[in-house]
């Protein structure tokens, strides 16, 4: 039972801090330290210091001997690596959707999609515009779902943490960003699976992939003190 208890401890330690690191409620640049993280999340500092360690590993946090632990800055070479790397895949899996339609996905698809465009009206504060990212997200896992990849959407959790913080964080600028860019091409995206259209689903979600490309330089502008200087 005591074994039980530590190792949930351990995992809610990590999936917290993880949690507040990718939307940005600990933003990047950010010290923190055992003491205070185990405080706040009510654990002893044990699960502290291994979710520390894990979450380095991760890039996440950035550990520096004698100065303390840091929120890692935005890495924006990981970040264009990791969209580079969506692009080839999600490209491919929009096609395989084209080749089978699946009613249930292109229904959750459609309700996705207006959900986007009630939260786009009305997210003023910060955790309304994490919910237009996690519809965001989900639209997309949505595509690797219906084509049978949920291994692959897995796999590429795991190197876009720093190209999901950047998109998290353009939502946030004050150069306000126009989701209705975002939404009218994920209806273009789902209007082409339905007309089974490989080439055009193709195209535009490289375009869609390819947003990121023209704003770094807004943000970087915005908020240049979240970016590693490479």
């Amino acid at each position: 039972m005591t074994i039980s208890k530590t190792l949930t401890a351990k995992e809610y330690a990590y999936s917290e801090l993880k949690e507040q690191i990718l939307k940005l409620q600990l933003t990047p640049g950010t010290k923190i330290s055992e003491k205070t993280m185990a405080e706040r999340l009510q654990v002893s500092r044990t699960p502290i210091r291994e979710a520390f360690l894990r979450l380095a590993q991760e890039e996440l946090l950035t550990i520096i001997p004698q100065s303390g632990t840091f929120v890692s800055l935005i890495n924006l070479d990981f970040a264009e690596e990791a969209r580079f790397v969506r692009e080839q895949i999600e490209t491919a899996v929009a096609a395989l959707c084209c080749e089978t339609i699946h009613h249930e996905s292109l229904v959750r698809l459609e309700a996705n999609i207006k959900m986007q465009e009630y939260s786009a009206r009305t997210d003023i504060e910060p955790h309304e515009k994490n919910q237009f990212f996690d519809l965001d997200e989900q639209f997309h896992k949505e595509l690797f779902d219906w084509s049978g990849k949920q291994r692959t959407w897995q796999m590429l959790q795991g190197m876009t943490a720093h190209l999901n913080r950047f998109r998290l964080l353009r939502l946030m600028a004050k150069e306000t960003f126009d989701k209705e860019i975002l939404i009218d091409q994920h209806k273009a995206i789902y209007s082409a699976i339905c007309n089974q259209n490989k080439a055009e689903v193709k195209k535009i979600e490289t375009e869609h992939l390819r947003l990121m490309l023209s704003e770094k330089e807004i943000l970087l502008r915005e908020f240049p003190e979240y970016f590693s200087r490479n």
